[in-house]
């Protein structure tokens, strides 16, 4: 199996960052999440690097729902990095973390009052996704007795290759505005008085293992550029989503790089720009292609059973990864104790969870396996930790960060008493 260079197998283990993942495992207990923060780092970069060199007005937005750990929020704001957000919650971590509030920008299709107070308060761009929302915005702007600046997100009704549950561009996906009604948004925010529009933004989907679906959208969102412009809106910034995905199946799996991304994009973006005499920043908001492989989940095989099949019963479910469950994604699995063993025998890696479709992997050849034995499942920095539950009252696991040769916890391990400490005991139980 191809490993990305951040993983290794030596004497028998698998290493992530240089750490031997069984002695993580050891000393933290499982189920756990191992992040390289190294490889998040360097995937940023490469973002960076791949767009400002064909274009000199770049940002970087993280798309924050896809891990919304602090540390790693910290370490790209470190780095420059804005944040597209989605929620007052990772709102209050970009700013944590240190991002300046002109590096984010406020997406959702169904904000709520408090979001939108608090978008305004902060001096947070917002992505308007209905001429509803631009009204109480509006209204929340002028009782602050502020202006807020604002993009529409654009409906570009493109078919992706990608999960129907994670196509968000589609003509019937939930987000944005239809782009043939964009001019006619636009011109009822220049009749707002306490809003300035300033962006486009778009995003058509996740886990898109082909270019052309983003050249294609960004064709559409400079044609609607030259609209605007004409109308008189002097954009600042045109935001073309994320959505690049990785190779889950990393032997056959196509693997596109930022650099790929950047090749296809930009030239298109720029002579887009360039027929309408503008020079707006151009913004993009990777996610799993920054995160998803910076992380292994170690999971112990709590016991072996032979029935219809082979299965490897673990001490990890759809409640720390559900993306299996909800998605049937592909995550490649590893005995971490016996990385370089041969793989002999199918196994079906089930979780803990009281459901017939608690499944991590389905069917996979490793080593004859023990109790005690333990599994990494690979690719699991996005939308694992940030999509688990306490379901089954399950405490959520730990989570531990890597830096060049440091390692320490980035999240502790729930209690039982993590479980009831927002309940409340209803007065006629005392």
């Amino acid at each position: 199996m191809k490993l990305p260079r951040h993983l290794a197998i030596q004497n028998g283990h698998l290493y992530i960052n240089g750490q031997d993942c069984v002695a993580l495992a050891e000393k933290y207990g499982t189920p756990l999440y191992v992040t390289s923060e190294d490889r998040v780092v360097e995937q940023f970069e490469n973002y960076k690097k791949a767009l400002g060199a064909r274009y000199p007005k770049v940002q970087v937005l993280y798309a924050a729902k896809a891990n919304g750990n602090l540390a790693l929020l910290r370490a790209l704001a470190q780095r420059g990095a804005g944040a597209d957000v989605f929620s007052s919650g990772e709102l209050h971590l970009a700013l944590d973390a240190g991002m300046e509030p002109g590096r984010l920008l406020f997406n959702g299709s169904s904000k709520t009052p408090g979001d939108l107070k608090l978008a305004v308060e902060k001096s947070i761009r917002v992505t308007v996704d209905s001429l509803d929302e631009l009204h109480q915005l509006d209204a929340a702007a002028k009782a602050a007795g502020k202006t807020t600046e604002i993009s529409f997100r654009v409906n570009p009704a493109l078919t992706v290759p990608t999960h129907p549950k994670i196509a968000t561009g589609l003509a019937t996906s939930k987000f944005g505005i239809p782009h043939k009604d964009i001019p006619g948004a636009y011109r009822e925010a220049l009749g707002c008085k306490n809003i300035m529009p300033v962006g486009l933004h778009c995003h058509i989907g996740s886990q898109i293992l082909d270019i052309e679906p983003f050249a294609r959208a960004t064709e559409v969102m400079v044609r609607i550029a030259k609209d605007l412009t004409s109308m008189g809106i002097q954009l600042k910034f045109i935001d073309l989503g994320g959505g690049l995905g990785i190779p889950y199946r990393h032997d056959t799996d196509p693997y596109l790089t930022p650099e790929d991304y950047a090749a296809r994009v930009v030239p298109i973006f720029k002579e887009g720009i360039e027929a309408c005499g503008i020079t707006p920043e151009l913004w993009v908001e990777p996610g799993r292609s920054l995160v998803a492989d910076s992380t292994v989940l170690l999971t112990r095989v709590n016991s072996v059973k032979s029935a219809h099949k082979r299965f490897a019963n673990v001490d990890a479910g759809f409640n720390l990864l559900i993306r299996p469950a909800m998605y049937d994604a592909y995550h490649e699995v590893i005995a971490a104790n016996k990385a370089d063993s041969e793989p002999t025998t199918d196994y079906t890696v089930t979780g803990p969870i009281c459901e017939s479709g608690d499944l991590l992997a389905t069917e996979r050849k490793l080593p004859e396996l023990a109790a005690g034995d333990i599994i990494a499942v690979l690719d699991a920095g996005a939308y694992g930790f940030a999509m688990s539950s306490q379901y089954n009252s399950r405490p959520r696991c730990p989570e531990v960060l890597i830096r060049g040769s440091d390692v320490a916890l980035m999240r502790r391990g729930e209690t039982l008493s993590d479980i009831t400490a927002t309940m409340e005991r209803p007065p006629w139980q005392k």
